[in-house]
């Protein structure tokens, strides 16, 4: 389904209003969006982006909010103040700058924070060749054209993390189905909108088959609805490898999070750096329209950043307003400006004179109007989103329908002790009863009872499995009693309930088990 934005009904502040726009093909109404500038550079490249959309006259209202580092230090945990998440909650756009999480304060960043507290689970990066930003393959002429979109809410980003003894550290990664259905779901949505020949999952379901073997499997469940649009998969470390050799094959690709968050990263690199490289974060009800790079705090002050990425993020957000004539005529000035080689000082001919952030903005103004020879966007009237309240009662619970029934199979037990596999089984043994069996043990997922190698490294936390005889049901009960019982010999540092929907066992085996 279609991703729309719903907007509170508002009147324009006298303060703030702006002139309408001279574009004799649109007829707009002012919107108001929430606006947090940021960290570091964020507030100088946020004015200029700001500014060339004033000098559009994009019909626009801003609602500046507090959020950043600056909110941390305030004493804000989450990097917002209660009356920022309020006003982006009413008004369901979010455009911010670069922000900094305080290090070693034990808050989580505000940017992930963001995205998850406001369900945006899809975020698209575009990544196009830019006339006028030398790389590799500029100059060899191969074009890149490509959109990276990352599942954005779970995987190893739920930042659930215990130290299960003073030597393991374990990070619990959740891979869903329907939220895996969202992202993948919005890919094949926007790529089939967009004209896209081609889309691709990224993947290691190799190795971990459950988890990123169900994200494949929704893929594969939503392409049947695409039949026109070519669906294929590639596992993460190829799809690395063949993007920084031939990016031209590619077209749309979705991952999970923390591979999409490395993979966007390295098409940033193909097309010029992070500072090249637009963020949208998309949800049902809010989205965040953002600069990924970092705040660049060496330079802050000196107005000497390059603000194209936020541009460019900004871009973005006109044309999910449905601004598409204010996002064309701006973004046809960008790359003009930037084929005419206006540069920042981060890119561009070195033997010529560099511009600082506010000339760069002001060439991009002095050229709205103009067609680049390259890309030129084509001129869309504007049909902006009609502004509508939209509140929500209760927390959405997305949960898809359950097949088959479930049955508990057994336990895993994850217990402490710096003795050998052998040792280990044999007081698990004494323990068994009546249910359960033990079959096997392992140490980092490694089998090593009841076979193994004495050449396999291990450290003092083991995990013993055990399945109930003859793969009959047991209950919760039934594996408190045993954790009861092995208490008396080890310390349990946590469990994993082994289930079973009709005959399939949803749980992975040990590696050489």
């Amino acid at each position: 389904m279609p991703v729309f934005v719903h907007f509170l009904a508002i009147s324009c502040s006298p303060q703030r209003t702006f002139a309408p726009p001279n574009i004799q093909s649109s007829i707009v109404k002012y919107m108001k969006i929430a606006v947090a500038k940021g960290d570091g550079i964020g507030p100088e490249i946020m004015d200029s982006v700001l500014h060339i959309f004033q000098a559009n006259q994009v019909p626009l209202e801003y609602e500046f909010v507090e959020m950043g580092k600056w909110v941390f230090d305030k004493g804000y945990s989450n990097g917002m103040t209660p009356e920022a998440q309020q006003t982006i909650e009413n008004l369901s756009i979010l455009f911010k700058g670069p922000m900094e999480t305080p290090k070693g304060k034990g808050v989580k960043s505000v940017n992930v924070t963001a995205r998850k507290t406001w369900n945006t689970y899809a975020n698209k990066r575009a990544f196009q060749t830019l006339h006028g930003v030398d790389t590799v393959f500029s100059k060899a002429g191969i074009p890149i054209d490509l959109t990276i979109v990352r599942e954005n809410i779970e995987d190893t980003y739920g930042g659930i993390e215990h130290m299960l003894t003073h030597d393991v550290a374990l990070s619990r990664r959740f891979i869903t189905r329907p939220g895996s259905l969202q992202v993948i779901k919005y890919a094949f949505e926007m790529a089939s909108k967009n004209g896209a020949r081609r889309i691709t999952c990224g993947h290691k379901a190799n190795i971990m088959k459950i988890t990123d073997g169900l994200f494949l499997e929704v893929f594969y469940e939503v392409a049947k609805e695409y039949p026109h649009l070519k669906a294929d998969d590639v596992i993460v470390d190829d799809l690395c490898m063949k993007l920084v050799s031939r990016p031209n094959e590619f077209d749309v690709v979705v991952l999970t999070n923390l591979q999409g968050d490395i993979v966007s990263d390295l098409c940033a690199g193909l097309i010029g750096g992070l500072g090249f490289a637009p963020s949208a974060n998309i949800g049902d009800h809010i989205c965040i329209f953002e600069a990924v790079h970092g705040t660049a705090p060496d330079i802050a002050g000196k107005n000497i950043a390059n603000p194209t990425a936020l541009l460019l993020s900004g871009i973005a957000m006109l044309r999910h307003l449905g601004l598409m004539e204010n996002a064309a005529v701006i973004e046809n000035a960008l790359l003009y400006t930037l084929e005419s080689g206006v540069h920042t000082g981060d890119f561009g001919d070195r033997s010529t004179q560099s511009v600082n952030t506010t000339q760069f903005a002001d060439a991009i103004i002095a050229n709205l109007g103009k067609q680049p020879a390259h890309l030129a966007r084509p001129i869309l009237p504007n049909k902006p989103i009609t502004p509508t309240s939209f509140k929500l009662a209760e927390n959405p619970l997305i949960m898809s329908k359950e097949l088959e029934n479930e049955i508990i199979v057994g336990v895993d037990m994850f217990i402490e002790s710096s003795e050998q596999p052998l040792a280990v089984a044999e007081k698990c043994l004494l323990h068994t009863g009546d249910l359960f069996k033990l079959i096997t043990i392992a140490n980092r997922g490694t089998q090593v009872w009841p076979k193994g190698s004495s050449f396999t490294n291990l450290v003092n936390q083991y995990s013993c499995r055990f399945e109930s005889i003859g793969d009959a049901a047991v209950t919760q009960t039934d594996i408190m009693e045993l954790y009861k019982r092995l208490m008396k010999d080890f310390k349990i540092c946590s469990t994993e309930i082994l289930n079973m929907w009709g005959d399939k066992k949803a749980y992975s085996l040990a590696q050489g088990q």
